[in-house]
């Protein structure tokens, strides 16, 4: 029997990954001394390789008499696809003759896991060591794939030159990567003419250049490319759904959902969880179970065992107030990760349940998760908004003796939102002066400008207004709340003071605006307008809620308000 013949039977054993038939041909060619044999080394190296016996393989690489450039090239190949980067780097530096496919295989490899910066380190130390070598086709993918994940334009832009200094030729496969690459970088434009330049487009093209604009928020571009596609398939609807609900547009986010639905293309977990974030950013509760409801009856297709679609299930619920559903999804799941458990505690908090959400850290912690800073964010709001300060204080320690997380500005914010309201505005006060670069943050100083208007404490809110106007000068909302806390305390002078200059600054409060979804359908309220089909309605169920809170002993404020514009 020939070398062909046993080689077709390995190409077998790969395709059905009959890992014990490959055992038995592996012991054959033992007896037989057909492992003398590199080609038929090598199919073994191979078989083992996609057959995730790492450890076989390796035997097999070692048992090799004499190793060719294929011998090393796969053994590399199969360490750096398993993530085993330390023993990858070290076979090629064992490796006598290091050539391109070697470099390649763990470039791709550090890519393809996340390690981007390594991967653009060995690039260099290959250029470095082997000046003889022009890479290739595949290295450029890999190398253009690393930077778009770093967001490095400038280095992206350096590995392009390179690429066109050595005259490597382009096709559509090249001119793809390089597209979507500097469409990751927010590079829409540099995309764009690559997108102009390409000879032959496919619809790998065609959606990375809608996902380029709807990465730059050049969301009617996006919209106008997708509309001149012949071909659209998940990834493009997807891809512009995911722009419009990213850019806060969540409303055409969902039309467009609808449309897909329409036109039977199936949706990607990907899919689901943009347009379950819209849901949850816009509150559409109802809108929200609908999609619940068709993921559900999807479940031939696995999507409800998706953690990143339960994650997104969880988080829309919590943020439309829907507590209980959304607990019921998190003791359901058979696998949860720190996404699940913030979004969980984080719910709690905003919902007014700060004991809830306390309880819920301590069993994340029983399980072996480690908590991050969104978890103490979370955490520190939960005490907010039951007023736990002591809690709140003991929560900002742990942070960084036992987690070893040091606290960042917004932590701080909102210990100083909840020392303001249990007005001990003095320590809120020591704490922004304790804290690095404490004094040139929004933030704690919005908080602190807040809970001295709640309660009357006119020099500390005359400090916070004169830096956050010097941090935020068109911010009208902060000269709104100094008028407001000078015409709580009589002082008419000063507010009147606090209206000329917002005059002077042609500076207006955006009008406030609320919302309420009825049947799918989302109505909106301006502060500042009159006009609805039903607002008769509206006024009455609202001379209706004034009477109960007057009946339940409510008296209204009339000394804070900014006066009606001109």
């Amino acid at each position: 029997m020939n070398s062909e013949y046993y080689s077709s039977l390995i190409s077998k054993c790969i395709t059905t990954r009959h890992l014990k038939l490959g055992h038995l041909l592996h012991s054959h060619f033992i007896k037989t001394a057909l492992t003398f044999s590199t080609f038929l080394a090598n199919r073994l190296i191979e078989f083992y390789s996609k057959c995730d016996s790492i450890q076989s393989a390796y035997k097999a690489f070692h048992d090799i008499p004499i190793k060719n450039t294929h011998s090393w090239n796969i053994i590399i190949s199969a360490y750096a696809r398993f993530g085993l980067f330390d023993e990858a780097h070290h076979l090629l530096d064992q490796m006598p003759e290091p050539n391109l496919v070697g470099y390649t295989s763990l470039i791709s490899g550090l890519g393809h896991h996340g390690f981007c910066k390594e991967s653009l380190n060995v690039f260099k130390s290959m250029l470095k060591q082997c000046s003889n070598l022009i890479f290739n086709g595949f290295t450029l993918v890999s190398l253009v794939g690393s930077c778009a994940r770093l967001c490095a334009p400038e280095l992206l832009r350096q590995v392009h030159g390179a690429a066109v200094i050595m005259g490597l030729n382009s096709n559509i496969i090249i001119d793809n990567a390089l597209l979507d690459a500097y469409g990751k970088c927010s590079e829409a434009n540099v995309s764009f003419s690559i997108f102009s330049r390409m000879p032959e487009r496919d619809v790998v093209s065609w959606t990375s250049m809608v996902a380029a604009y709807a990465q730059a928020s050049r969301l009617e571009d996006a919209y106008r490319l997708f509309s001149q596609m012949q071909e659209k398939n998940t990834v493009s609807w997807t891809a512009l759904i995911a722009g419009f609900a990213q850019n806060g547009r969540g409303n055409e986010a969902l039309h467009l959902f609808q449309q897909m639905m329409e036109e039977e293309i199936p949706p990607s977990p990907f899919t689901f969880t943009c347009v379950l974030s819209a849901c949850a950013n816009l509150a559409l509760i109802a809108r929200g179970k609908q999609i619940h409801g068709y993921i559900i009856r999807s479940t031939s297709r696995n999507y409800f065992c998706n953690l990143f679609i339960l994650n997104a299930l969880i988080d829309m619920y919590c943020k439309c107030g829907q507590m209980r559903s959304a607990t019921m999804l998190f003791e359901g799941m058979h696998e949860k990760d720190i996404v699940s458990w913030n979004s969980l505690i984080t719910g709690f908090a905003q919902n007014g349940h700060g004991e809830e959400s306390l309880v819920v850290f301590e069993r994340m912690i029983e399980t072996g998760i480690k908590p991050n800073h969104v978890t103490f964010l979370g955490l520190l709001s939960a005490c907010c908004h039951t007023g736990l300060v002591s809690e709140g204080l003991r929560i900002l320690d742990l942070m960084e003796k036992d987690y070893g997380l040091r606290p960042r500005s917004d932590h701080y914010a909102i210990m100083i939102d909840l020392l303001g309201r249990n007005n001990r505005l003095e320590e809120a006060m020591c704490l922004i002066k304790r804290v690095s670069k404490g004094s040139n943050h929004v933030g704690m100083w919005g908080a602190l400008l807040g809970a001295c208007r709640i309660h009357g404490n006119m020099d500390l809110a005359r400090k916070s207004a004169e830096v956050l106007l010097e941090l935020e000068p068109g911010n009208a909302g902060r000269y709104v709340m100094l008028y407001n806390i000078y015409a709580a305390a009589g002082r008419w002078d000063e507010a009147r003071q606090v209206r000329r200059l917002m005059m002077e600054k042609d500076l207006r409060k955006e009008a406030a605006c609320s919302w309420i979804e009825v049947r799918n359908t989302r109505y909106q309220f301006f502060a500042t307008k009159r006009f609805h089909c039903r607002i008769k309605e509206v006024y009455e169920t609202v001379h209706n809620m004034v009477d109960h809170l007057y009946d339940s002993g409510y008296l209204p404020c009339h000394s804070s308000f900014l006066p009606e514009e001109d």
